[in-house]
């Protein structure tokens, strides 16, 4: 990351007469308890939240919970690598499948990130005024982030990943200021855990691969470069016993349920997710985060009320923003080559460098009002991102499943469309209802997606033999539909076995898709058994 760790101090330099924080003695206690609530604050939001689990989360869970025999099968369909299932696989067997238990995983992982990212902040920091706030800084900015947050209660690998990077940070820092063993065998360590983490880890490992090639070529320190990049290439190396397993997938799943994203739009998309999605903290947050970024690496206080601007970046954290960039633009571009879709949460590979820009950025300021002002407004925006992801839920599945379960019968079928709205559905209904359950198309167990050639095989399906199927399955049991409209692969599928049932029974709409409210939006249509 920062090949050029000999490189003179000039950014945020103190300006003359300017008196570091920890000089100020009436500020030190009212700060150290300010710092000590905000972080307990963080440590809560990541635990608290009343979604349910939607499709992703649901899905995780049902992988997890198979024997360990039956995960690579599973993972084969499901399109993702092993770690953090089998990470969720004990986690489960020791605590269990409840929404808190599950989510617990990723909100402790949360947690271990923040003192990582104040460990960060420090190795970063050129002297001992910086290091009184850089550290401090860098735990806010990630403990307030609502991309964080929301990742810390997400039953996902994407927390996790976060968490791997800034790790593999230090580990590489240390390993180009002092390469001891301890450092090279952890960064090895990491880079192989990253790539079994979530695949857009390739592109960072090859960002920072060709990156270490330089600096072995022409950078001062020569030999540390080549010993990093020789424990990344040891890490590659134990991600070889899986490379079958993810041709398989490149070929077979895919991203069959979006569109390829342009570049400059996927860019636009990952800052505004960063800074809470596409919400009015969201808006408001993600221009502070760009100007501390983009501050952090052009620019330094000259005195306490000048800012100056050098359009040839400063040495703070260069190789930090230009990795983070290019990574994130490395991806971009070959999702959009491969016409592979593209989702903000990919970016979790390249957040946790980001954030240590962003948080580099409020140096920028000499002036401590200015710099703690500029840090609480980072951290407010985030907070009230953190409390949306507390209050809202993110999928509309349990307005299905409650109407199922206060009005359904032994026997009565649910059926769903597409199979992406039933994972979370169906762990919403009890074993004990005894309802049958089916997917279209093929009338498959609703716990799991098959995204092997799912667009084949979706584009074959017909929709009056699966209604003929489901009508002969219902007999004289009524069926519950849940479906939503527009999904890629279906056409009007969904929205046209409506239509289909309807011509053997009366349908009664009882929800209807809420695209504005919900992450994951469905609906659900009751078609009653006809009275002979």
């Amino acid at each position: 990351m920062k090949l050029d760790p000999g490189a003179p101090v000039t950014v945020a330099e103190r300006p003359t007469g300017a008196r570091p924080l920890e000089e100020r003695s009436w500020w030190r206690p009212l700060v150290a308890w300010a710092i000590a609530g905000m972080l307990l604050v963080a440590v809560v939001l990541r635990f608290v939240t009343k979604s349910d689990l939607w499709l992703d989360e649901a899905l995780s869970v049902n992988i997890s919970r198979l024997p360990l025999k039956d995960l690579h099968q599973a993972l084969k369909q499901d399109g993702a690598p092993p770690l953090y299932y089998l990470l969720l696989h004990g986690w489960i067997s020791l605590f269990g499948t409840s929404d808190l238990a599950v989510r617990s995983l990723s909100g402790i992982i949360g947690v271990l990130t923040l003192p990582v990212a104040w460990l960060c902040g420090r190795r970063i920091a050129r002297d001992d005024h910086q290091r009184s706030w850089l550290p401090w800084a860098a735990v806010l900015v990630v403990g307030f982030s609502p991309y964080a947050i929301r990742y810390s209660t997400e039953t996902r690998m994407y927390g996790l990943e976060i968490l791997l990077v800034l790790l593999g940070y230090l580990a590489l820092r240390g390993a180009l200021d002092g390469p001891r063993w301890t450092n090279l065998v952890g960064l090895a360590l990491v880079t192989g855990l990253l790539l079994y983490t979530q695949y857009w880890a390739l592109y960072l490992v090859v960002v920072i691969g060709v990156a270490l090639a330089y600096a072995s070529w022409r950078g001062d320190n020569r030999r540390h470069a080549r010993l990093a990049l020789g424990a990344i290439v040891v890490g590659c190396l134990t991600w070889a016993p899986w490379i079958p397993t993810f041709l398989y997938q490149t070929r077979h799943t895919g991203t069959p349920w979006g569109r390829p994203v342009a570049p400059p739009t996927g860019m636009a998309f990952t800052f505004l997710d960063f800074a809470g999605s596409n919400r009015t903290e969201g808006w408001l947050l993600v221009l502070p985060l760009l100007l501390l970024a983009l501050l952090g690496v052009f620019a330094r206080a000259i005195d306490p009320n000048r800012i100056e601007v050098d359009v040839r970046t400063l040495p703070g954290v260069r190789w930090e923003a230009l990795i983070a960039f290019v990574t994130l633009l490395f991806g971009l571009t070959a999702s959009f080559a491969a016409r592979s879709a593209f989702q903000p949460r990919y970016a979790a590979i390249m957040f946790g460098l980001f954030a240590l820009v962003v948080a580099y950025g409020t140096l920028v300021f000499a002036r401590y009002t200015l710099r703690v002002a500029a840090l609480l407004v980072v951290v407010a925006l985030g907070f009230a991102g953190g409390v949306r992801n507390v209050v809202e839920n993110r999928t509309q599945a349990f307005q299905s499943a409650n109407d199922i379960k206060a009005r359904s019968h032994p026997g009565d079928v649910v059926v769903y469309c597409p199979d992406q709205v039933a994972p979370d559905v169906s762990r919403l209904l009890p074993a004990s209802l005894r309802l049958v359950q089916g997917t279209f198309p093929g009338f498959r167990a609703p716990e799991r997606v098959d995204w092997i050639d799912y667009a084949t095989r979706n584009e074959a399906a017909d929709i009056n033999t699966f209604a003929k199927q489901v009508l002969a399955t219902a007999g004289t049991h009524d069926i519950w539909y849940v479906y939503s409209p527009g999904y890629r692969t279906y056409g009007t599928k969904c929205e046209d076995l409506i239509t289909a049932f309807a011509a053997s029974r009366t349908p009664d709409r009882l929800v209807a898709p809420d695209d504005v409210n919900y992450f994951e939006y469905m609906g659900l249509v009751h078609f009653p058994a006809r009275t002979p």
